[in-house]
């Protein structure tokens, strides 16, 4: 594996399509990619449909810098730049989709957005949280779902569209319908209905993995109407509900595996699954031509959401726990842009709130131990930010941002191990986090980007009071006394775009101070309390080059590696350990042919990971996902091709893992998919 990186290392390898002309908002307003201050990843949905992506952390597969961890093919958690989970933020539309019950390490939450409703996806990596408060710490992804489009219309119009898709290799079927109809620059409405019913996949040393198939329905609504010639006000309305996503790597279902001298250990649940509901409701106002002299442009953002999580499990005892969370979040955003002396001015605020109520039994018992996190909690946060940006001589931008945040979190269910009443309990915490950064313009073909970024992570109500089931069995409890963590981020980048040609390689550095981590409690489980310094660095790189009308080569790689100090066991030394799951050496290769018609396009891809044995003491006790002495690398080929029929009418096929590759993606519960053979079909009316 190291000899194929060493022959592939002078070319970057492929990141979907890498690279594109497009607006991106990294500054909560648009920009151009190639200005931004970021690094950033923008996907369409044409390219979601062309990857043949089937969820949405399944997007960012190819993405350098970004491990898709998948615990079950129903659940995937993105680690971007070393980190994951709440130390991420989600964003749907702008709006935080974080909140307050998020447990630590990779989670499900991402999943829950419908794959097959995105319009576009704006990754933006070690981003801080001037613009977007906690959590912003590896990155900040933006989904933005789709619309009426009536701005490009004229007079009455009535459009629809549907899709099928079919995966041969786990007999599954997705499909969507939408509707769209409205007047021509007046008002638009979109409504759209998809399911999921994805069956247990299949590998080539394990054959079929019994329950990792679930289902999954969403509904997506909303309407647009033009205030004015500038002005826009939005309501839109989604819902998703998974059904029993199982969590294959723990149960009976989960043989071992074994390949060469690494090897997992087998399941010992007799079920478990996870039942998962959200809704998300918003009334958006936006004005980008703003009457008022000191406002050029301004939006203001109500927004409502809920969401049920109920996760059943029975041991291999035949004891059985069940434990439920109903979380109801509202919030306010506001933000605008002013002129301000020589620059443009960037301010605002944003406020949510949580309310939140929880069960917990034990063999169909009420067990108050047992609840996620506190029952009857309430958590609020505020925040107020601003960033002033300056253009010099055309040549340089420099951007310096500020933002303070509030949180407070205040709890009266909370059931310790042990106790035999609920205590209550509150903490607050404030922040003022800063950012320096700009790119410089060397000529029209080369330019530097990169800077200073503070992020934070406000403790949330997993952290203080949580209760979850944890690394093969183990229980981890949150703390009351846990504190916030602070991270600070340099990354330097530099970019070059000629004629057909463009390539960007970045590295970064991130500092972590206080870091909440998890650690032997003594008794057989593990207790949240905040951990020492760390850090992190790594270097991403992309290219893609066209090198012939019809000829596309492209390809990505990237690196990490990081350590942070922390006791192993409750009360003993600090220790320096390896930073969990870290991204193994990967990247990924493609060559492109498109049809002078541009109606048919085929592309062979090469996915390529190396063997990943640097692993914190946590990860090495988890065996049930990570072999013991580490998850060895792998090598996939292959094959996209789209048709567009007709006008109205497109077709995909993706045939993948070609040589039915036995492997596993660092960090998951489950082995990939063999050879798959996917068909997609779209028409539009």
């Amino acid at each position: 594996m190291r000899q194929l990186f060493a022959l592939l290392a002078p070319l970057p390898l492929f990141a979907q399509d890498a690279l594109p002309d497009l607006i991106v908002t990294a500054s909560r307003f648009p920009e151009h990619a190639d200005t931004t201050h970021y690094s950033t990843t923008i996907l369409t949905e044409e390219e979601l449909r062309n990857a043949a992506v089937r969820t949405l952390p399944q997007a960012f597969l190819s993405t350098p810098g970004v491990l898709v961890q998948q615990t079950t093919p129903g659940h995937g958690s993105p680690f971007i730049r070393g980190f994951t989970g709440r130390r991420n933020l989600l964003l749907q539309d702008g709006i935080r989709l974080n909140n307050s019950t998020w447990r630590g390490g990779p989670v499900q939450y991402w999943n829950t957005l419908d794959s097959q409703a995105i319009d576009r996806l704006e990754l933006v990596k070690s981003q801080g949280s001037v613009l977007y408060g906690s959590d912003a710490i590896g990155g900040t992804l933006n989904t933005l779902s789709r619309g009426s489009g009536f701005q490009e219309e004229e007079g009455f119009f009535s459009h629809g569209a549907a899709t099928y898709r079919f995966d041969t290799n786990s007999e599954s079927h997705l499909g969507r319908l939408e509707h769209r109809l409205g007047v021509g620059q007046q008002w638009g409405v979109l409504l759209g209905i998809s399911a999921k019913e994805v069956g247990d996949i299949r590998d080539s040393a394990l054959g079929t993995m019994r329950g990792t198939g679930y289902q999954e329905e969403s509904l997506d609504f909303k309407f647009e109407y033009a205030v004015s010639d500038s002005a826009t006000l939005t309501l839109a309305h989604q819902r998703l509900d998974q059904d029993e996503v199982p969590r294959w790597h723990s149960t009976i279902n989960n043989p071992g595996w074994r390949r060469g001298s690494f090897f997992t250990t087998p399941g010992t649940d007799l079920e478990r699954v996870l039942d998962q509901q959200r809704t998300l409701s918003y009334l958006k106002f936006e004005d980008t031509d703003s009457p008022l002299k000191w406002i050029n442009r301004w939006s203001a953002t109500l927004s409502y959401q809920d969401g049920l999580d109920r996760e059943f499990r029975v041991r291999g005892s035949g004891q059985s726990d069940l434990r439920i969370s109903r979380v109801d979040t509202y919030g306010l955003n506001f933000q605008a842009e002013s002129e301000l002396g020589p620059g443009n001015l960037l301010w605002g605020t944003d406020y949510y709130h949580d309310e939140v109520d929880t069960e917990g039994f034990r063999n169909g018992a009420p067990r108050p131990a047992n609840r996620p996190v506190a029952d009857d909690s309430t958590y609020d946060s505020l925040g107020i930010f601003a960033a002033w940006s300056k253009e010099v001589e055309e040549r340089y931008e420099f951007t310096l941002g500020a933002r303070y945040t509030y949180a407070r979190a205040e709890w009266n269910g909370y059931r310790p191990a042990g106790a035999t009443e609920d205590q209550s309990g509150e903490a607050s915490w404030d922040d003022l986090s800063l950012s320096a950064r700009g790119v410089y313009f060397f000529d029209q073909e080369w330019s530097a980007f990169g800077g200073l970024s503070q992020a934070f992570r406000a403790p949330n109500l997993d952290d203080l009071t949580g209760s979850q089931f944890a690394l093969n069995g183990l229980d981890s409890n949150g703390s009351p006394s846990v504190d916030q963590e602070n991270y600070l981020t340099a990354e330097l980048g530099l970019r070059f775009r000629k004629n057909n040609l463009s390539a960007q390689i970045s590295g970064y550095h991130t500092w972590i101070d206080d870091g909440i981590v998890r650690i032997d409690d003594g008794s057989g489980g593990l207790l949240t309390t905040n951990g020492a310094d760390g850090y992190l660095y790594g270097f991403e790189a992309e290219t893609i080059w066209k090198f012939h009308d019809q000829w596309e080569l492209s390809g990505s790689i990237s690196w990490q590696d990081g350590q942070q100090e922390q006791p192993l066991v409750l009360g003993g030394p600090l220790v320096e350990d390896t930073i969990r799951r870290l991204n193994p050496l990967s990247g990924t290769v493609a060559l492109k042919w498109t049809h002078p018609s541009e109606k048919f396009w085929i592309s062979g891809r090469l996915l390529a990971a190396d063997t990943q044995d640097r692993l914190s003491s946590r990860a090495s006790s988890d065996t049930q996902r990570i072999p013991v002495g580490g998850t060895p690398g792998y090598l996939i080929g292959s094959i996209y091709a789209g048709w567009q029929a007709r006008e109205n009418l497109a077709f995909n096929l993706a045939l993948e893992n070609l040589t039915d590759e036995d492997y596993r993606i660092h960090g998951s519960g489950q082995n990939q998919p063999g050879i798959n053979a996917t068909f997609s079909v779209k028409l539009d009316w």
